[in-house]
């Protein structure tokens, strides 16, 4: 294959390119990316000399930018996107316009190069929310009810993604994923922060009252499953990717983590005002792309929530970096003044 990854310096995109190197080496892989605050291509220095890999700076809203990385590739699998729920509340417009003009754009550039495959990454979080004293979970044929501004963009996406293919027979695939973690993770998001956080002396915040529940799903096991559904997938199909805990709060995880880091729970956490809109649970039934295409998750959570724990404990300079934003001075230096 031939794959232009959107947003490739991103968190999940970061972890599946390095994954789809070592698994097909023989493959190309060219990564577009905006670098917002949360791209950084110190990420990727270890692969950055690798023949099979290259690195474009550009906006998926430019169909300019999107014009030149899309040539020589016959394979897109599309991460790009605002993804932080309290920045979409700030800052409404820049998540329509990347997450919806954006894919509009990369549909259309699609369409025009003859793309063999159009993988769309999508979130559980398009269907709204879940009672918290209930047992259903999400699958392929829930209801979109978007709660926030970031999760109304990505419903968006997904239904120009479904749209093209209808109208005009774009061989596309989208896969909605529960909540990610590992390595790279951008330290906004709860378990980076928590883990920097209590690193650096600082206090946990939690909204509101902590007992709202997410699906965890451990980074690799992602990549391995866009893996399959590039592979193995039904061209127009979509498949839910979910994790193995069950039920589990955020401030239970935010308790594991400081019994993991030798942590007094209760001396480590300060309460927030909640944010507008909060979901309160999500789950997802796996069950079809277990069904089709033989995927399950394999990292049990606390097992990898201890060794995402110690990679931020070994990569301080790293997260120290991202935190203080100096992270960025990283591609004008290696890119920018090599022109």
């Amino acid at each position: 294959m031939k794959l232009l990854v959107t947003g490739g310096a991103g968190f999940i995109g970061t972890n599946f390119i390095k994954y789809w190197l070592e698994k097909y080496p023989a493959d190309d892989i060219v990564n577009f990316d905006k670098l917002t605050y949360a791209g950084n291509l110190e990420n990727l220095k270890d692969v950055e000399d690798n023949p099979h890999y290259k690195f474009i700076k550009g906006d998926v809203v430019d169909p300019d930018d999107v014009r030149i990385a899309i040539q020589e590739v016959d394979t897109i699998v599309h991460f790009a996107a605002e993804s932080h729920v309290d920045r979409s509340i700030l800052s409404p417009a820049a998540f329509i316009k990347s997450n919806v003009l954006g894919t509009q754009v990369l549909l259309d550039a699609a369409i025009e190069n003859k793309i063999k495959r159009f993988h769309h990454i999508s979130t559980d979080e398009v269907f709204g929310s879940l009672n918290l004293d209930s047992k259903s979970k999400f699958d392929e044929n829930t209801p979109y009810d978007p709660h926030s501004p970031y999760s109304a963009s990505k419903a968006g996406s997904d239904h120009l993604v479904r749209a093209y293919f209808h109208t005009y027979g774009l061989p596309i695939t989208i896969s909605n994923c529960s909540n990610n973690f590992g390595p790279y993770h951008f330290p906004e998001k709860l378990i980076p922060l928590a883990i920097t956080n209590l690193l650096e002396g600082k206090k946990i915040p939690v909204y509101g009252d902590g007992k709202y529940v997410r699906d965890w799903l451990y980074v690799d096991d992602h990549c391995r499953a866009i893996d399959l559904i590039l592979n193995k997938g039904v061209i127009g199909e979509t498949y839910l990717i979910g994790g193995m805990t069950d039920g589990i709060s955020n401030l239970s995880i935010i308790e594991l983590i400081c019994g993991i880091m030798s942590k007094d729970f209760d001396r480590s956490i300060e309460s927030v005002k909640d944010r507008p809109g909060h979901d309160r649970r999500y789950s997802v039934d796996w069950s079809k792309i277990k069904k089709d295409l033989g995927w399950q998750p394999a990292h049990d959570f606390k097992q990898w929530l201890q060794k995402t724990i110690e990679w931020y404990t070994n990569n301080q300079t790293w997260w120290r970096r991202v935190k203080s934003g100096e992270y960025q001075e990283y591609y004008q230096k290696q890119y920018a003044d090599r022109k």
